[in-house]
Formats: C-alpha cells, structure tokens, sequence
C-alpha cells in the first residue's frame, strides 16, 4: 500500500479470521459523525470477504505471515497520516459514539492516549484502567483475592498508569515519540508496557468512565495453552524490563 490514510483519526482493526466480528464493528463505525480513516489487517486469511473496499476511508490489508499484536499495529500506523491514532479490538461495539468527548482531553498538550470505560456485553464493567501490575497483585489474583485497583469511582477523566489494549486512542505524535508498541510482547502487556513508556517520557494517560464501549471479551487465555504460555511470557517479559524502574506520576489520581 503506498496511500497514508489522512483523516482525523486512524483506526487500526486486526483480524484474526473474525469476518462476522469485523463487520459489525465497521457498521458501528460507519454510523459516527467523525472523520475518521479505519485500516483492517487480516492476519489470518479470512474466511469471508465482507465488504470493505469501495470506500476510500476504508482499507484492507492481508499478512502473508502471522504477527503479533504490537507488530500488527506498528505496521498500520506507518500508513497513518492522522494526528490521532486509535487501535480497537474487533470485537468491540459502539452505542454511542466516544470519539468527540475522548478527542476533548487531548486539549492538554501532554496527554499521549485516551480510553473510555469497558462493559462486557452482560453489562458487567470490565477493569480496563489499572495500577501497574506488581507481584502482589497478581498473587492475589491467582488466590481470588478482591484487590480494589481499578479507578471506576467517578464520570470525569482521570489519570490511570494504564488502559487496556481494546481500544487506545493515540495522540500519533505520542505514539511516534516512543516507538509504538514493543513488537517483543508478541501478545499480551503491550498495552501495560507503552503506557509505563509513555508515562517515562512524560506523556499523560487518560481514563474517560463517563464514555462507554462495549468488548464481548474472548478471554482464549485461559483454555487454550499456546495463548496460556504467550500470556505468561508477555508477563515475565513486562516485569524483566518495568520491575523496580516504573515511572513516578507527577500528577495524581484525581
């Protein structure tokens, strides 16, 4: 592809044979009221070709090769000619549309990325806006221990450590600044790891509760040993290269 896709904000999809996921978000998509560019990387072949193309905000790409999430989405941003890069989970839905409130907290020039509040499709609130993982509390979590981490106390935007990979609304300018995503993590703690990134270089990273999506979460981590073994390296990985050299917020949760 020899096109940078300019637009307000670049939206990067990544396809893993989801056809029938990957439609339903492009039609939820289609309904807002943003300019936006969106990018579908295929990175298994696909079983359908749902209709994307025909559309000049809409491209589609198709790896020869598997790659990870960080090096799926390193890969669309090099194509983004938007000051806003945003990277969402197929299988995501919108109720409403959380560009324009989440594109409001960017008006703090050091605010490096953006996210809303997850629901699961039951309703449940998702914890998508955590502390920065510590031993401790992954312990707890294996022990079912009830840890009170997450910042879900309030409607306004605050700073978190880290929001989740589902959806991450970029400032392309902070994306670039620090490298993108760390194609190391092959899967898993991407999303835990730019944002201690990001915090280190001095960008923001912003949690929206009063804005809402929706992620019917495939959770394959926890019956299929090969995403078992990712996920437990990607965690090893994250406490290598983080553990005891975590940025200090200057700023606290408000």
């Amino acid at each position: 592809m020899n096109y940078p896709l300019t637009s307000n904000v670049l939206v990067s999809i990544v396809s893993h044979n989801q056809d029938f996921l990957v439609a339903n978000l492009l039609e939820d998509l289609s309904k807002l009221e943003t300019s936006i560019s969106i990018l579908v990387t295929d990175n298994l072949p696909p079983t359908d070709q749902y209709p994307v193309e025909g559309t000049s905000r809409i491209k589609r790409k198709t790896n020869r090769m598997p790659k990870g999430f960080a090096e799926n989405h390193n890969s669309a941003f090099s194509h983004c000619g938007s000051p806003f890069f945003c990277v969402v989970n197929p299988d995501v839905r919108f109720l409403t549309n959380p560009f324009p409130q989440l594109l409001d907290c960017f008006a703090d020039p050091r605010v490096g990325v953006a996210a809303p509040l997850v629901l699961a499709s039951s309703g449940n609130l998702e914890d998508s806006a955590r502390s920065f993982p510590t031993p401790r509390q992954l312990l707890a979590k294996f022990l079912r221990i009830k840890m009170d981490i997450s910042h879900n106390t309030t409607r306004h935007p605050v700073l978190v450590d880290w929001v989740a990979g589902m959806f991450m609304l970029f400032r392309a300018e902070a994306f670039r600044d620090v490298g993108g995503f760390d194609e190391k993590f092959y899967l898993y703690y991407e999303d835990v790891d730019i944002c201690a990134r990001l915090w280190r270089a001095g960008w923001k990273v912003i949690y929206y509760p009063g804005i809402s999506i929706i992620h019917d979460a495939q959770r394959t981590s926890r019956h299929d040993p090969r995403y078992m073994r990712w996920h437990a390296t990607s965690m090893l990985r994250y406490f290598w290269k983080h553990y005891g050299r975590l940025p200090k917020r200057s700023d606290p949760l408000t």
